[in-house]
């Protein structure tokens, strides 16, 4: 039989893909902890925890029986019109770990639903008080997903080129750094007095896409402070930094201020099923409440708050903060330190930095996204047995909590490796 490559390309399509000139997709047939197989039997580290998802790792077993014990009790039930002891369990266990000023949840079926979920109550919020409102804020280079709301919001033309005639109005800022914010805070208090602006979207203290560019918590607050006296809803897109990526559970929790609505997903359920949340405060959601049938929130995905889903939310929830996971969160961050502290001078290192478990490098070399050297570093990575997807000629490092001790040093070996061959 043809392996999984020469079998793949007769029907299949994958995402972030040029076809014509991208090389064949490697067949992966087993995934355990922070490491996959392929069909040849070569074994690979996750260096990214497939995309920020898997953070306790493929295959969790506890994971697996909650999400088995819910598959054979309650399967699926629609949930317009109906409700389940998973998702108001799930309720019950999230909000008290969200900001508190979140009181309710809305669930979608992925990250690009569920920002486009929180700009739909932004706008329909001012709609509903007959404030017409029609232009987002958002941070330059920020990237919140690929359905057209989420598109809009984000800032990378590589991803957004062909559709950019045909986006909502929006208007954006650098992200605050100690050395900006003077400028920053002018050019925002110029656009919330110019324009008639809905909501401020962000990715707080991490911009993901953007090549884990990070930003000072400081600066934040005070953008969010000014967004808040002008009534402009502000949108936390926490799809990659939420469930303790950036050191806390939500990395909101660096702010003083408080979102008006958070999207979740990725780590959400582990990487074990596609479900996302936007919460929101009860004053976005009492905005909503009507004798007008109209003035509801008229939005809704099939598989919104399937159960199995949210069994596996409610696992994940039991392994965040279990003491396993905490010492290891300590350890991947106090490693991440160290191995900054021991490149960051390196002639090919141009920065390097952390934050919690994120790790980031950028390299000192002239590097396309999606080019040549780039794909010539990922493959280097991957014949090293690490699957680390640089953005560009940035390398960065977000492993699953499980990640053994030995696993993370022969990641940052890799990099290593690569300062000296590229």
């Amino acid at each position: 039989m043809k392996n999984l490559s020469e079998r793949d390309k007769k029907h299949l399509w994958h995402p972030l893909t040029q076809h014509k000139t991208a090389a064949a997709p490697l067949g992966m047939v087993k995934a355990k902890g922070a490491v996959f197989w392929d069909e040849e039997g070569k074994e690979y580290i996750d260096g990214i925890a497939s995309w920020y998802t898997s953070m306790y790792g493929h295959g969790n077993p506890y994971i697996i029986d909650k999400m088995t014990a819910q598959m054979k009790q309650l399967d699926f039930v629609l949930f317009s019109g109906f409700t389940h002891e998973p998702a108001v369990q799930l309720s019950e266990r999230l909000v008290p770990l969200l900001p508190n000023n979140q009181a309710k949840i809305f669930f979608n079926d992925n990250g690009s639903t569920a920002v486009e979920a929180g700009i739909k109550m932004a706008l329909q919020y001012h709609h509903n008080h007959c404030d017409k409102r029609d232009t987002l804020i958002a941070f330059e280079d920020g990237f919140h997903g690929d359905t057209f709301g989420a598109m809009s919001a984000s800032g990378l033309s590589s991803y957004n080129g062909p559709f950019e005639d045909f986006l909502l109005k929006v208007e954006r800022i650098p992200v605050p750094q100690a050395d900006n914010l003077d400028v920053v805070v002018s050019q925002l208090q110029h656009i919330v007095d110019t324009y008639d602006c809905a909501a401020f979207i962000y990715e707080p203290l991490a911009q993901g896409a953007a090549g884990m560019k990070f930003h000072s918590a400081t600066g934040l607050d005070a953008l969010l402070a000014i967004c808040k006296k002008a009534g402009v809803l502000c949108i936390a897109d926490e799809i990659m930094t939420g469930f303790g990526k950036t050191g806390k559970n939500f990395a909101s929790a660096n702010m003083d201020q408080q979102p008006d609505i958070m999207c979740l997903s990725k780590a959400l359920t582990a990487g074990m099923f596609p479900l996302s949340i936007t919460s929101c405060s009860q004053e976005v959601y009492d905005r909503f409440l009507s004798d007008e049938v109209s003035k509801g929130f008229f939005h809704a995905h099939t598989f919104s708050a399937h159960p199995v889903g949210c069994a596996a939310v409610l696992a994940g929830l039991d392994l965040l903060e279990s003491p396993e996971i905490m010492e290891r969160r300590k350890y991947i961050k106090e490693a991440h330190e160290r191995f900054v502290a021991e490149v960051k001078d390196h002639p090919k290192v141009e920065n390097a930095r952390c934050m919690g478990i994120i790790l980031a490098i950028d390299l000192n070399i002239e590097m396309e996204r999606y080019g040549n050297l780039r794909d010539k570093l990922y493959q280097f990575f991957m014949e090293k047995g690490v699957v680390l997807r640089p953005l560009g000629n940035t390398v960065y490092v977000l492993p699953p909590f499980v990640i053994t001790n030995e696993q993370l040093n022969k990641v940052y070996n890799a990099i290593k490796s690569a300062l000296v061959v590229f």
